[in-house]
């Protein structure tokens, strides 16, 4: 049976616009996530923004020394609060982005394997003489396949590993702030 080349160049035409597909895909999701970070340090900017000005007049409000002192240690525990807040929304926005993306390239590996089996296949039944050729090539796609899953499966670990740290760090931060002398009298 001989090769059909319209059939060819469509095949390839197909596994293009998949691939074009695909990649606005990840550019998307790519600029979801830098859109709602650009949005998240705005809103961050100008609250900054305005509890320091707040912040100043209470300062220049202030009576004496004393009352200076209680005003700025009192507005140090709400900012490090923020801070942790800001912290834990970026790592929330990287994490999903960074999700999204992962499922995004799993899909995309998934269909070019697929795209590639079929190419195979129809490769063989074009071919009497591609047996050899067919098999070598699908035991590198098998090879190639399992280093992926075994890359992929690491790096969901060290995603695990570092949410788990993240956490942690957060904790830790939250009960070192709350053990300051100074948000003691202001919980009590």
């Amino acid at each position: 049976m001989p090769i059909s080349l319209p059939a060819a160049s469509d095949q390839l035409v197909n596994i293009h616009k998949a691939a074009y597909d695909h990649l606005l895909s990840l550019i998307n999701v790519s600029l979801a996530g830098a859109e709602k970070l650009a949005a998240l340090n705005i809103s961050a900017a100008r609250s900054a923004l305005t509890e320091q000005v707040d912040h100043a007049k209470n300062l220049l409000g202030a009576k004496d020394l004393q009352t200076a002192f209680a005003l700025h240690s009192a507005a140090s525990q709400p900012q490090v609060e923020k801070a942790i807040a800001y912290s834990r929304s970026v790592y929330q926005i990287s994490a999903e982005t960074q999700e999204e993306l992962v499922k995004l390239f799993e899909q995309g590996h998934a269909e070019l394997n697929k795209s590639i089996g079929s190419a195979l296949d129809w490769y063989a039944k074009s071919s009497a003489s591609s047996d050899v050729a067919v098999a070598a090539v699908k035991s590198a796609l098998s090879a190639a396949n399992s280093a992926f899953e075994n890359v992929n499966k690491a790096a969901r670990q060290v995603a695990d590993i570092t949410e788990a740290g993240v956490s942690a760090a957060t904790n830790a931060t939250v009960r070192a702030v709350a053990s300051v002398p100074g948000s003691r009298k202001k919980a009590a």
